[in-house]
């Protein structure tokens, strides 16, 4: 893949030429029964690529991303991505080919909640040095940890 600068609206464009060719990936996409997997498929000056699995039931904690921006695109499969609004978590279905676009401040959690395995393709720019994940209780969230580049990931 081209390492061409990349500004934040083309994040979601960077993720839709990679999620166009699994095959080029510099890893092959994994399924791990017992967590879900991830891997960093390219790292550039003002942003990074990684592609993950999720098998049914596999999914994230509600996070932010440590103020990096960024996109993600569903290769295969469905997920849930769920955000916060009025303290409470909305469910978005994102079925493969669809994904969005989000700021320094986007919240959420993402979870594989059907039967069939996914796959998507998430870019960072600048990329991820830390992220924060929270617990939501009585409409209130709650920092839980705050994870670091490097050590948890």
């Amino acid at each position: 893949m081209p390492a061409e600068p990349v500004t934040e609206p083309d994040l979601f464009a960077v993720a839709r030429r990679w999620a166009a060719d699994p095959a080029s990936w510099p890893v092959p996409v994994c399924f791990d029964p017992v967590s879900r997997w991830y891997a960093r498929l390219a790292a550039h000056d003002d942003h990074e690529v990684w592609a993950l699995s999720w098998l049914p039931g596999q999914g994230t904690d509600l996070h932010d991303h440590g103020g990096s921006s960024g996109a993600f695109l569903v290769v295969s499969g469905t997920l849930t991505e769920e955000t916060v609004s009025g303290g409470r978590l909305r469910p978005h279905l994102l079925a493969a080919g669809s994904g969005r676009r989000f700021g320094p401040r986007h919240l959420h959690m993402v979870t594989n909640k059907h039967a069939e395995p996914a796959v998507s393709v998430h870019v960072y720019g600048p990329a991820l040095r830390r992220m924060v994940r929270y617990h939501l209780e009585q409409g209130r969230l709650l920092v839980a940890e705050v994870a670091e580049a490097g050590v948890a990931w």
